[in-house]
């Protein structure tokens, strides 16, 4: 982490104006910025996001985001940190990668074009692997706050989980708990005092996200009856009657296909995850497992595979050498391709296999 001037991140937003705004919240301002340097960018100027509090209140919660992001730089699928300012005397600032593509929530109610159901199972599966790490480090970070919201989208199609504000870091089963926090519809109804902070209120908040995934429709709707998300698709879920979930703006595969069966596995997912049992919710190791599953089974691939990459896989299920005679020769070095680990390893664009097989395009 790089650790910048007030006056050097003051001078990039230009005076923290207006026109730099970028988002907004309870607690502050996000400002686009251009800047040199930062982790990995040497003197090229890059355009990052500032994060600004509006009061000491916003300044706590600022400074427990930087403190998290500290630790959590190297899990996958989470916001990067570039540097932060810290001087004292002065507001906290929180400088991190620049997401151009805005937020899952902008992608799902105020794109023109709504995304596809590949594309909406790949994002998914995105956060449930940052989510994953995050409860699988040590110690433990709860993030507290999952939502569309805080679901951002890169230049690389990937998505990251972002805004740690109100999360919590548990080192012990007997460490003191905050008081309950977080946003109306994703909140879990049973998270309702310090104690019963755990991995499963961000679980039960991550089932929200995926109805709104598959679904189109907002958390709370005051124009709908009931107007939970939650107790709309649940009874439509448990009837059998998936399809009347699926969001009617995309085209819906057509009943029977492995599509369809795809996207239903997702929302069986989702249903767990927001049992009112506790007990009964997944663990995010395994919500990641069924996520991936979806996306195989549904005949999708994850974006940026190439063609090169699905000749590979089939040779290597073949378990033969391809020779080809052409005008000239190449060798093409390829990796199988299979799901990885979802402990905490950082996952590429496609997730890869140890063994890898050379092959020759003569």
């Amino acid at each position: 982490m790089k650790e910048f001037s007030y006056q050097e991140i003051e001078a990039a937003t230009g005076g923290f104006a207006a026109k730099n705004v970028v988002g907004k919240g309870s607690h502050g301002c996000v400002y686009r910025a251009r800047l040199r340097g930062g982790a990995g960018h040497g003197r090229r100027l890059v355009t990052v996001a500032v994060k600004k509090a509006s009061h000491p209140q916003g300044e706590a919660k600022l400074a427990n985001e930087i403190a998290v992001l500290t630790a959590a730089r190297h899990h996958p699928g989470v916001v990067t940190l570039v540097g932060a300012v810290a001087a004292a005397g002065r507001s906290p600032l929180l400088v991190m990668e620049f997401m151009p593509n805005g937020s899952l929530h902008d992608l799902l109610h105020r794109s023109p074009r709504p995304p596809p159901w590949p594309r909406r199972v790949e994002i998914a599966l995105d956060v449930a692997r940052a989510m994953c790490a995050l409860h699988g480090a040590a110690p433990r970070v709860i993030h507290r706050d999952v939502k569309t919201a805080n679901v951002l989208l890169g230049r690389d199609g990937r998505a990251r989980l972002a805004d740690f504000s109100l999360a919590v870091r548990v080192a012990a089963a007997g460490a003191p708990r905050p008081a309950p926090a977080g946003t109306m519809g994703y909140l879990d109804p049973s998270y309702t005092e310090p104690g019963r902070l755990g991995p499963e209120s961000d679980v039960f908040s991550f089932g929200v996200v995926l109805l709104e995934l598959i679904s189109g429709r907002k958390v709370m709707d005051v124009n709908a009856s009931p107007s939970s998300i939650v107790a709309w698709a649940l009874p439509l879920i448990g009837a059998g009657l998936a399809r009347q979930v699926f969001d009617g703006r995309v085209a819906a595969p057509r009943p029977g296909t492995d599509a369809e069966a795809a996207i239903a596995r997702v929302l069986s997912v989702a249903a767990r995850c927001v049992s009112e049992s506790v007990e009964r919710r997944p663990a995010m190791a395994e919500v990641a497992s069924e996520l991936r599953g979806a996306l195989e089974s549904g005949g999708w691939h994850r974006r940026g595979r190439d063609v090169v990459e699905r000749v590979c896989r089939r040779v290597v299920s073949w378990g033969v050498q391809l020779r080809v005679k052409t005008t000239r020769r190449s060798k093409v070095e390829c990796t199988e391709l299979s799901g990885s680990s979802e402990g905490g390893g950082a996952p590429s664009r496609a997730d890869s296999c140890p063994r890898s097989n050379s092959i020759r395009l003569g």
